[in-house]
């Protein structure tokens, strides 16, 4: 391929300068009056001591590394970069020519090997240091000769930071100890604290310039992107880290907030993690409250003593949405919360209102309490509170058409099929540690107003006492179809941190949940979010939202069940769900496991019956007995048949066995 001239023609004149156009001094003046990028992006003070460096309000201290271990291994500077302190870390590498370095060799071969001749001459112990180096140098310099190795020159700094010097100091002793445990010796750039910092920011330049000799090998051991880990001291185990095989424990109330946010397909482990996480904060005293709509908690709330509500027509428990919390805060007006609440339910209820409807609709709920002397005074909202029943007599007894389609928009719940469901007073508080409202027997239009209720429900007795609570909505998508719900639940996670309280909303239909500008609020709104197992549309649309590159969507993709992503706050694992045995008894939700534990049940249930070594040894004489005994006939097993009888029980002992069968 020839490749095109690319000579500059030079003019005739070669004499000729082009003088450069020159600034308008006006224009020149104007500049100067401008902030540029530098005077935007610049501390408002730097402070050089021969200790630290402080910039703006934050002191940084810059440590080199003069001492490495003589053996290494792949992933030996993850202590260091799993350090429990914000650090910046810069590796600079310059490659040496091989004869240079191998002339410079040869010469310090010589000096050791005459070094430890001149020892043995004089009749001294050989320097171990001295060999150990020798034999160090004679490996090298094979391995550079033959063309396998190359040599290197490597610079490693360490900058740490600080709010203050004390904690800077604190920190740098730690990091010593931590440096000191993988036997590199640090020394901090004293009086050079301005360069060791110019080191380590993202700029390419080596200020200091303090190598160490590095062959390729040991060099490549250095590399640092190795797997994070996400543990803290307390919390709850998660799982195992994958990348590492750490575990992934985490205080989620320890975050900036304790909400949590679970998306899987179906069959991908949600419900899994979410027993399972149940289960642990349990055991550390967190009241959870589970809304289930599906009934897959059964089996925990009977392990645990907690208590199941489930909501049918039949059953006695009732809640009664108009229910006001009996608070008051300044500020707030707890009736109006409640009417704009109910406008949210009574949408779900009736469908999309006009302005006409929803005006009407405002109009008749404040009728309602007012009918029953509830007034925005938190005086009177101690009493009574109407009933849905009440509402619709309220727009019963309105002479506007309007009014009138309201009234029998809702009046299947008070006389049609779906009477005696929200129409009635409350009967029930929370008073379990662990309570878990069941819905899976409501029909499938039903299952989203029972959710809304039951939030609200939740959510006034969470603002009433301030204790350490985990609520739970399963399968989320149910309320998060409706712009109304999902607003609801969006208050609740904006507004949880405040009353010691974590949301988890765990839902497999990803795209519909992460489709509405609520679902996405709820999202940037939990400090916890698990990816398990995802489709492939879903695993694009989430791929954009957690910003995930080609290999972890394709993780995602290929997943087994209870493997997925655990981000938490900017950092993200790669996480495999664990339980104990006894756990995973209580918590799997697999068919053919459970079929599997019922059957051992039911064969254990059934006791075992008594063996009689008489009968073993002599049947004819022992059917002979019971012959006499019982006045009943024995019947001789027939002659091919080698196992003897098993004696008859007394509670069955009057009855004749069938003819030619023996008995078992």
């Amino acid at each position: 391929m020839k490749l095109p001239n690319l000579k500059t023609k030079l003019p005739k004149n070669r004499n000729i300068v082009k003088k450069p156009i020159g600034v308008p001094p006006a224009i020149a003046h104007f500049d100067k009056g401008l902030a540029s990028i530098q005077d935007i992006i610049a501390p408002s003070s730097v402070e050089v001591d021969f200790r630290h460096i402080r910039i703006g309000e934050t002191f940084y201290k810059t440590l080199f590394v003069v001492g490495y271990p003589r053996f290494i291994s792949p992933n030996w500077l993850d202590p260091l970069i799993n350090f429990n302190h914000s650090v910046d870390i810069s590796m600079f590498c310059y490659p040496e020519a091989s004869s240079d370095v191998l002339t410079d060799l040869r010469r310090k071969i010589a000096e050791m090997e005459a070094t430890i001749s001149s020892q043995i001459e004089n009749g001294q112990d050989v320097d171990p240091k001295i060999s150990a180096q020798l034999e160090d140098a004679l490996a090298v310099q094979e391995q550079l000769a033959k063309g396998v190795e190359r040599f290197f020159q490597f610079g490693f700094y360490i900058t740490l930071s600080s709010s203050t010097t004390q904690e800077l100091e604190e920190i740098t002793k730690q990091l010593h100890a931590t440096l000191s445990s993988m036997l590199l010796t640090a020394k901090a750039a004293t009086l050079q604290m301005e360069e060791g910092f110019k080191s380590t920011i993202p700029m390419g330049r080596d200020s200091l310039y303090i190598t160490r000799n590095m062959d390729t090998t040991s060099l490549a051991s250095t590399f640092p992107f190795t797997s994070a880990t996400l543990t803290q001291n307390k919390g709850v185990l998660y799982g195992l880290n994958e990348q590492n095989g750490s575990l992934i424990i985490f205080d989620r109330y320890s975050l900036e907030n304790a909400n949590e946010v679970v998306l899987g397909k179906s069959g991908a482990g949600k419900s899994y993690l979410i027993k399972l996480e149940t289960m642990r904060q349990f055991m550390f005293g967190t009241e959870v409250i589970i809304i289930d709509p599906e009934g897959e908690y059964d089996a925990l709330v009977q392990s645990l003593g907690g208590e199941r509500v489930i909501f049918t027509a039949s059953n006695p428990v009732k809640i009664n949405p108009f229910d006001l919390s009996g608070m008051y805060e300044p500020g707030e007006n707890e009736l109006g919360l409640k009417i704009l609440s109910l406008h949210g339910l009574l949408r779900i209820i009736m469908g999309n209102l006009d302005a006409t409807h929803d005006a009407i609709l405002d109009r008749a709920l404040v009728e309602t309490y007012r009918q029953k002397g509830i007034t925005p005074d938190p005086a009177t909202q101690s009493k009574i509170p109407p009933t849905m029943q009440d509402l619709y007599k309220v727009l019963l007894g309105y002479e506007d058409p309007n009014a009138q389609e309201l009234a029998f928009r809702l009046e299947k719940f008070i006389k049609g099929s779906l009477a005696g469901i929200f129409n009635q007073q409350s009967n029930f508080d929370i008073s379990n540690p662990l309570t878990v409202f069941d819905i899976k027997f409501l029909e499938e239009e039903l299952r989203p107003v029972a959710m809304h209720i039951i939030l609200d429900f939740v959510w006034t007795k969470v603002r009433k006492t301030l204790k350490k609570r985990l609520l739970i909505l399963d399968e989320a998508w149910y309320v998060m179809k409706y712009e109304d719900s999902a607003s609801f639940v969006y208050g609740i996670a904006k507004r949880a941190r405040k009353y010691y309280l974590g949301l988890t909303t765990a839902t497999q239909d990803v795209e519909d949940f992460l489709a509405t500008d609520y679902g996405k609020a709820v999202l940037s709104n939990s400090s916890i979010q698990v990816l398990l197992k995802q489709g492939t549309s879903s695993s694009e649309q989430v791929g954009k939202i957690f910003y995930l590159t080609d290999s972890e969507k394709q993780l995602l993709q290929s997943a087994q069940i209870g493997e997925g992503l655990f981000f938490a706050g900017q950092n993200h694992v790669i996480i495999r769900i664990i339980a104990a045995p006894h756990e995973h008894q209580v918590i799997t939700s697999d068919p053919k496991e459970k079929l599997k534990m019922e059957q051992k049940a039911v064969q254990d249930a059934i006791p075992e019956k008594p063996m009689n070594n008489t009968a073993q040894t002599n049947p004819q004489k022992t059917a002979e007995s019971s012959q006499n005994i019982n006045s009943t006939e024995a019947i001789r097993p027939p002659e091919n048949l080698t196992t003897p009888i098993m004696p008859i029980t007394n509670e069955v002992s009057n009855v004749a066995s069938p003819p030619n069968k023996p008995t078992q």
